[in-house]
């Protein structure tokens, strides 16, 4: 049964419960450091149906909170956003579509996450996206913000909002765009997923282990044997090609779990 102490517990954000900035904050960095995102079992948790109110609540909660477990995007800030609410936040759902590498987005209900309404300025909050990404929550506004060595903005782009992210030296990069206007405050039993199927089935990376988890100053992103870290704004990249490597950072992301 979902219950906010233990959550809290699962996260090391004992104590935290005030609905305010301060308090999201740390709830979303904690949680990133905490809890791993990870890919490897997903497709055996999602229903026939592809309708996430297909799975209930309760059984999420256990498999990522009790049991310690990693997730993906719909089982992660589905949680979050039942924490978040039952705390006092005002949570609303959105989805959105990834950037991909050659500089497309795919589709607009690839992903999904969360924007809190609060002291009357809108937040992206996020704790299921592989990345990289921010690690506290960013002001919907295309006014620049820094996180530990990285910036980021949401900028206007025709119809959408486009997260932006720019590394120390970099240049800015899109991460993935979004309609705040669909954000729905029901939470997730709306989202379906079936629309993707085609979609994933096609994609170079289907079948791709992702893993991933934050540090305190960055992150730690596994795509298949891909190893990408960052760390206060600066971006490493290396393939994984001794067994004993992989295996090890495989077991580092996992360790918060």
């Amino acid at each position: 049964m979902f219950d906010a102490t233990t959550y809290l517990q699962r996260i090391g954000a004992e104590g935290k419960s005030a609905p305010t900035l301060d308090t999201l904050r740390t709830l979303h960095k904690r949680h990133l450091m905490a809890v791993p995102y990870d890919n490897s079992t997903a497709a055996d948790r999602l229903p026939a149906s592809r309708r996430l109110a297909g799975i209930p609540l309760d059984e999420v909660f256990d498999h990522v909170v009790t049991r310690g477990n990693g997730g993906v995007c719909y089982e992660l800030n589905r949680l979050f956003h039942a924490l978040l609410t039952e705390l006092g936040f005002d949570a609303r759902t959105v989805t959105a579509a990834v950037r991909l590498a050659n500089g497309s987005f795919g589709p607009e209900d690839e992903h999904s996450f969360n924007l809190v309404v609060l002291d009357g300025r809108t937040y992206l909050v996020d704790v299921g996206f592989i990345g990289p990404s921010y690690l506290e929550p960013v002001r919907l506004s295309d006014e620049e913000q820094h996180q530990h060595g990285c910036s980021y903005r949401v900028a206007r782009h025709g119809g959408h909002r486009v997260l932006e992210r720019r590394l120390k030296g970099g240049d800015w990069q899109p991460v993935y765009r979004f309609r705040p206007e669909r954000a729905d405050p029901a939470g997730w039993d709306l989202v379906r997923l079936d629309g993707l199927d085609d979609y994933a089935a096609d994609s170079v990376l289907a079948g791709t282990t992702f893993r991933g988890r934050a540090t305190d100053g960055g992150q730690m992103v596994l795509i298949g044997k891909r190893y990408l870290t960052v760390e206060d704004g600066v971006e490493n990249i290396r393939v994984l090609v001794k067994a004993d490597e992989y295996q090890s950072v495989v077991d580092s992301i996992l360790a918060g779990a």
